[in-house]
């Protein structure tokens, strides 16, 4: 009886470990998680919180890089109405660009492009941004082979 007393404890712990992930979490490529670690690192090095990953941020900014990659251009185009219609709440919202061909440090890379842009970096850097959402989308662009397009959508307060 003991041992089934702690079998059923042990499965009722994994069931809340598992109700307490969040609902839709984004599941990063290898080249995305290396971006929004070196957002998060940079933004710890002026005393800024780290950004958590949001699903809706995180769809819309993986098809904005999709469609840029796949129709050849770079551009924000309409922003706002994109955001709204993957659901992306929050009354203050940003966006953040890049592409790169060839670079095998892309988060660290981006980021410190970012940093040397004033409008770029105001986005990395606003405290009240929480949320983010990062899209990579590789293949040739613009004539390139091996490149990576860049979103990361922002969200907060």
């Amino acid at each position: 009886m003991l041992r089934k007393s702690n079998v059923l404890a042990a499965l009722i712990a994994g069931f809340s470990l598992f109700l307490a992930a969040p609902a839709g979490a984004a599941r990063l490529t290898a080249t995305e998680s290396s971006v929004l670690a070196a957002v998060n690192a940079a933004r710890a090095g002026y005393g800024l919180g780290p950004l958590v990953l949001d699903r809706h941020l995180e769809r819309a900014a993986r098809s904005h890089s999709a469609d840029m990659l796949r129709r050849g251009y770079f551009a924000h185009g309409a922003f706002s109405q994109r955001l709204v219609s993957f659901a992306v709440t929050g009354p203050v919202i940003g966006e953040n660009l890049a592409w790169e061909s060839g670079e095998p440090n892309l988060g660290q890379f981006v980021v410190q492009a970012w940093l040397h842009s004033r409008e770029h970096r105001a986005n990395l850097l606003r405290p009240g941004y929480r949320r983010i959402g990062i899209g990579v989308s590789d293949g040739t662009f613009l004539g390139h082979g091996g490149a990576a397009i860049v979103t990361a959508d922002f969200a907060g307060f």
